[in-house]
């Protein structure tokens, strides 16, 4: 099965099922401490691995897509991802 599965796909993959076994840790750990400020200590180092890792999936992605799309198509990627990434910024 996995010889058949795009190694860019594997990766990325990977990647979200590490970030949600994190998030899953970590929610695990929320409910064993029972801790309000130990909650939103670990709350916070969630929010810094949440983007690292869309920012990490997404690059793969591009990457991967550089041989098969062209450059104007790719432009448009990125300037959607850009939105998103300035959507998400201002208030």
């Amino acid at each position: 099965m996995f010889h058949l599965i795009d190694k860019t796909v594997l990766w990325m993959a990977f990647l979200r099922l590490t970030s949600g076994t994190i998030e899953i840790i970590a929610g695990l750990l929320m409910l064993k401490f029972m801790d309000l400020n130990r909650a939103l200590l670990i709350n916070s180092s969630l929010a810094l691995i949440g983007p690292v890792v869309l920012i990490t999936t997404t690059t793969i992605g591009l990457i991967g897509l550089v041989d098969k799309v062209s450059y104007t198509k790719l432009l448009w990627v990125l300037v959607g991802v850009g939105f998103i990434f300035y959507g998400i910024r201002s208030k």
